[in-house]
């Protein structure tokens, strides 16, 4: 069942509107029509609903019942990525979203080759962030869409880091694998991974890393690309400290 996302309020006769670019693909796309159910989620709760009207414009839909139960994790993960090349950090943002990450932080460091010239570039690139990262929202039945946080540099990493556990993969690590640290730790609320771009990190960046508290672990003896590190991550931390494989 198609699942939307919605800041309207329920109103006083059970009903729910929805507006914007969702009223054109339920109609046009899904071809969706008057009687037909679906998923609305207002303020981070589920209903189901059935579309009482629908226009070019607007969807009405009434609500049946309340969805029972939690699309959420208990532990919030929040990504910190270097930035890739080409449309991978699209394929970042869609995997970690179904993965159940709480929110994103592009990240520019030393060797990240990307560099967005203006704000209005930056802006540009967020909004289809945005927009992916809120696709694979519905897609995965989150009860929540993450939030893109505006690109951040290391130097400001001091105080995004200060709540939590923080870990890094480090292709040069070859002291603590990711299984061990996490399982010698107390289940955290918040976990931030940090990744590098392609070309991984400088050994500064990982000394800066360091004395914020990071720990710095290894995701096995293969390298993995970046594209590949942070889903990974994700996933390995989520089945260790939050709902991954747990029905």
């Amino acid at each position: 069942m198609h699942r939307f996302f919605t800041e309207n309020k329920i109103d006083e006769v059970g009903h729910i509107e929805i507006q914007g670019s969702d009223v054109k693909h339920a109609r046009d796309a899904l071809r969706m029509a008057s009687g037909d159910k679906l998923e609305i989620v207002v303020e981070g709760k589920a209903y189901l609903c059935a579309i009482k009207e629908i226009t070019k414009n607007l969807m009405v839909a009434g609500v049946i019942k309340p969805l029972e139960g939690s699309h959420e994790s208990s532990i919030s993960i929040n990504l910190f990525q270097g930035l890739p090349k080409s449309s991978k950090m699209e394929t970042i943002l869609q995997k970690a979203t179904e993965l159940g990450v709480s929110s994103f932080y592009p990240l520019i460091t030393s060797r990240t080759v990307v560099r967005l010239r203006d704000d209005k570039q930056q802006d540009k690139k967020l909004e289809r962030w945005e927009s992916v990262v809120q696709e694979a929202a519905k897609q995965s039945k989150r009860d929540v869409i993450p939030r893109v946080h505006p690109v951040v540099q290391m130097g400001e990493l001091g105080e995004l880091l200060k709540e939590g556990l923080t870990i890094v993969p480090y292709e040069a690590s070859d002291e603590h694998g990711i299984k061990e640290i996490l399982r010698s730790l107390e289940t955290p609320k918040r976990v931030n991974i940090v990744i590098g771009p392609e070309g991984g990190f400088e050994e500064e960046e990982i000394d800066l890393l360091e004395n914020l508290g990071a720990k710095i672990v290894s995701l096995g003896p293969r390298i993995l690309r970046t594209e590949t590190a942070g889903i990974v991550a994700s996933a390995i931390v989520q089945y260790e400290y939050g709902d991954l494989g747990v029905i």
